[in-house]
């Protein structure tokens, strides 16, 4: 990972999207994105709040197997923990919305 400090999520997202080249790696990023959303409606609609506790684990457990076994790069998260969750969602929309492919190699 670059020494560049980021300042601003339009700074930090080129090199996000650089760190997400792997197909397999996206789709389980995109996964793992819908499932935080699938959780925080379900853990509203039915005030079973077990699933708010299931979000970091269906998000980060998505994102990182992609990152450690198919990416081979350690996640962005442990270093812009707020702007690699917010560019999780940008590259979520991005993805339904065909803007990003999911197949980049």
């Amino acid at each position: 990972m670059p020494d560049q400090k980021y300042k601003t999520l339009k700074e930090f997202y080129p090199f996000y999207l650089q760190e997400h080249q792997n197909t397999t790696n996206r789709i389980l990023h995109f996964a793992g994105t819908a499932l935080i959303g699938l959780c925080f409606i379900t853990a509203m609609l039915f005030h079973n709040f077990i699933f708010f506790a299931l979000i970091p684990v269906a998000g980060y457990g998505f994102a990182w197997t992609g990152h450690f076994f198919f990416e081979k790069n350690k996640p962005a998260t442990f270093k812009y923990p707020l702007f690699s969750l917010a560019s999780d969602f940008l590259l979520f929309g991005d993805l339904m919305m065909g803007r990003q492919p999911f197949k980049v190699k």
